[in-house]
């Protein structure tokens, strides 16, 4: 079992909404890993690609002794499956929470021009998101957790063009490792996480019961065992 975890974001937060996570399963003894991607984090300054990110996850697994865990929410979860699915990778499975539904062009665009009206805002839409935010992560440390690394407003149109190019269903089929699912059962991000898990070689599918998208602020201690339980499940 490896003892070793990369945990990377969801879009327009950063490695600070793990810190709850991270201190827990560093007090277990595992050596875990938060990178920030590009236009995120400590990385606000640069412009995110799909290019960048896989990059970004490349080196967090080679920052670590072993294999590790790849675990990523939302954001995190399509680019940990695009990442596997890629070509064989140093990693000793995948864990991707609240990505379960294929991001199509179509839903893509809209969510970009909805997102552009938004920055029509003086402040750039960073009231909502925070409102939003505590709306559903009710634990205020958690929220402060996610807000400690900034809010990177200006990534989404970069990163919306970007994730064009993913076809999940396709990387998964092509994953060698195991691989678990994670949904909220009440994300409305899972419309597809059946042929996800039809796809995948490997995989399981479980789901947190009155978790939203946000599954690690959520529910944090159900999560927590989510992650010990594929802890120990690797070989």
């Amino acid at each position: 079992m490896t003892r070793c975890v990369v945990l990377l974001h969801g879009l327009r937060t950063s490695s600070t909404m793990w810190r709850s996570e991270r201190l827990r399963l560093e007090a277990l003894g595992y050596t875990v890993v938060t990178p920030d991607f590009p236009g995120h984090g400590s990385r606000m300054h640069e412009r995110f690609t799909i290019a960048g990110a896989m990059r970004t996850i490349d080196n967090a697994c080679m920052d670590v002794a072993e294999p590790p865990l790849v675990v990523g929410l939302s954001l995190g979860g399509y680019l940990a499956l695009h990442w596997a699915g890629l070509e064989p990778r140093r990693a000793a499975g995948i864990v991707a929470t609240s990505c379960g539904t294929q991001p199509t062009r179509p839903v893509l665009d809209a969510w970009r021009v909805l997102a552009a009206g938004i920055h029509l805002a003086p402040d750039r839409g960073l009231l909502l998101n925070n409102t939003l935010l505590g709306l559903t992560v009710r634990n205020k440390q958690l929220a402060a957790d996610v807000l400690a690394g900034g809010v990177a407003l200006e990534v989404m149109q970069d990163a919306l063009v970007e994730l064009r190019q993913l076809r999940t269903v396709a990387s998964i089929a092509r994953i060698d490792l195991p691989v678990v699912f994670v949904n909220g059962t009440l994300d409305h991000f899972r419309l597809q996480e059946r042929a996800y898990l039809r796809a995948a070689r490997n995989g399981s599918l479980v789901h947190v019961p009155g978790a939203t998208h946000l599954v690690p602020l959520a529910r944090p201690v159900e999560y927590h065992r989510v992650l010990l339980d594929a802890l120990a499940q690797l070989p």
